[in-house]
């Protein structure tokens, strides 16, 4: 699986937040399994999007597309429960 590079405000949430050792480590288990059980990845609502998302932690969430059968684009990563 191949991730898109993230865009510069991505990036500098990820550092705000102090996430970003924890999103290499995801996006890794991401790369070698996407549906691994620790991720929780999901379709999001409404399905006919088809935006997925898997967890970084218990409160923050990455969203993504997928821009082929092997690679994927994050658009968001964000608040779980805001």
């Amino acid at each position: 699986m191949e991730i898109l590079p993230l865009s510069k405000r991505l990036h500098a949430f990820l550092r705000n937040h102090r996430l970003e050792q924890t999103f290499r480590k995801q996006t890794a288990l991401f790369c070698e399994n996407p549906w691994h059980p620790s991720l929780h990845t999901e379709v999001l609502e409404p399905k006919r999007l088809r935006i997925y998302s898997f967890r970084l932690t218990r409160s923050y969430r990455v969203m993504f597309v997928y821009c082929g059968s092997e690679t994927i684009e994050i658009i968001d990563v964000n608040n779980h429960y805001r």
